[in-house]
């Protein structure tokens, strides 16, 4: 049952995703994912030798073909993430303009959806490099910026989908119910 706004209540945000978020999201990751794959077309052979640490011979001269296919199909499904972020977000905030609920839901399902891909990017990195991840003094700048850049998105995401500093806490004048 939906409460009764009082006359003195204020009009709910145009918007379901502050300037924070916006930010960070729109044009932060977008800004980020697309300068990871132009560096990866720039320099591909020090995009794959920076992605873990090498043993004591190093990497090899030339990239291996399948390994240069490999950084820049990854580099190019960054950026097209990136993207979609600052397409859907865009597109959200123009067309949904009165309706920042139904902006919620698909911002959400958009969010949720990101969070997840953090948790297992980051993951899958960790596990990937063995034992090596333990010993940051030989992670290569490829492997810093993944981390760091991936903690400085997933972080934010976690606060969205925990409702904080955005209209879920004030909707309808009461608090929603967290679990």
């Amino acid at each position: 049952m939906k409460a009764c706004q009082t006359p003195n209540a204020p009009a709910p945000p145009s918007s379901a995703l502050p300037t924070f978020y916006w930010l960070v999201f729109g044009v932060y990751e977008p800004f980020l994912t697309l300068c990871g794959f132009l560096g990866a077309l720039a320099d591909p052979k020090k995009a794959f030798e920076q992605q873990a640490p090498w043993p004591s011979g190093g990497p090899p001269e030339a990239v291996p073909l399948a390994a240069l296919v490999s950084i820049l199909q990854l580099a190019n499904v960054g950026a097209l993430c990136g993207l979609v972020n600052l397409f859907v977000l865009s597109a959200c905030r123009k067309y949904l303009l009165s309706q920042p609920a139904l902006q919620e839901k698909i911002v959400g399902a958009l969010l949720g959806t990101l969070l997840i891909g953090d948790v297992m990017h980051l993951s899958i990195t960790f596990w990937a490099l063995g034992e090596s991840r333990w010993d940051i003094s030989k992670w290569g700048g490829v492997l810093w910026v993944t981390v760091v850049s991936g903690l400085s998105l997933m972080i934010p995401r976690i606060a969205w989908n925990l409702g904080i500093g955005r209209y879920v806490d004030r909707r309808d004048g009461q608090q929603v119910r967290r679990i």
